[in-house]
């Protein structure tokens, strides 16, 4: 990672840093989990995604429920291509959609 944009840095690792996402999040407690090494998505680099997979596990390991989520592609929803993983916490009311899920009776 160059470290040329400012972040809230909530955790780091020799491997991996886990931050606030510039506009918040979509949820109270939704954190980044950035590889230190460049690696454009979770596709590129097997190991270094399980690494940073791992290190989003140690932050999920408290949490009630959550979705641990990161894209390949731009058809798959990626817009920045450095690895990253998406822990957002989730809640029974909290009114967030996975990009799969139903959005709306389709009858």
């Amino acid at each position: 990672m160059a470290g040329r944009t400012p972040a809230v840095v909530v955790r780091t690792w020799d491997d991996a840093v886990a931050i606030v996402p510039r506009r918040g999040g979509v949820a109270e407690g939704h954190l980044l989990v950035l590889s230190r090494k460049h690696v454009p998505d979770a596709g590129a680099d097997p190991a270094t995604t399980a690494a940073v997979m791992r290190r989003a596990a140690e932050l999920m390991a408290g949490l009630p429920a959550a979705n641990l989520i990161t894209s390949k592609g731009a058809v798959a929803t990626q817009t920045v291509f450095h690895l990253h993983v998406h822990v957002v916490p989730r809640t029974a009311d909290d009114g967030l959609a996975l990009p799969w899920s139903p959005q709306a009776d389709p009858s």
